[in-house]
């Protein structure tokens, strides 16, 4: 389903009092990250955010579902469970539960040994070594001529 740009601009003036966030394309809809991680879903003008064991009560208290789609004839359920419509009117409402999705984010991040793209852009860079000269080949041995074989003989 296509996103209206309306919506997404709306969308991401409502993020502005949560800090930087970056948006990038993805199948039918657009992954909303911070720090390199991925906190939110848009897909079909609906907003979901990232939930984990610590947070889904909340949005299930709040009566919201998760983003879920068919794949090969089976019914996929993820981690994204939709917005309060409150989102869309109160940017401090936003706030709070983008914070909820991005704390979900780090603690699923740090489950899985914490490798996201920020963290590495954080470590020094490492030295690299310089790279070793190619080892020269010998050259390849010439094959020995065989020996005639002898003709056979054939008794008569």
């Amino acid at each position: 389903m296509a996103i209206s740009p309306d919506y997404l601009d709306h969308l991401l003036d409502q993020f502005a009092g949560f800090g930087a966030v970056e948006v990038r394309r993805m199948f039918s809809g657009v992954g909303i990250f911070r720090d390199g991680l991925m906190i939110g879903l848009v897909t079909g003008d609906t907003l979901y955010f990232k939930t984990d064991d610590a947070n889904r009560g909340d949005f299930e208290a709040a009566g919201m579902a998760p983003f879920s789609f068919d794949r090969q004839g089976r019914r996929m359920v993820t981690s994204y469970f939709e917005a309060p419509a409150e989102v869309f009117d109160d940017a401090d409402a936003l706030v709070r539960w983008a914070r909820s999705a991005h704390e979900a984010a780090l603690r699923a991040d740090r489950a899985k040994g914490g490798k996201t793209k920020a963290k590495r852009a954080k470590r020094p860079a490492r030295a690299k070594a310089k790279a070793k000269p190619a080892p020269k080949r010998a050259r390849p041995k010439a094959k020995s001529p065989r020996k005639a074989k002898r003709p056979v003989r054939r008794r008569r």
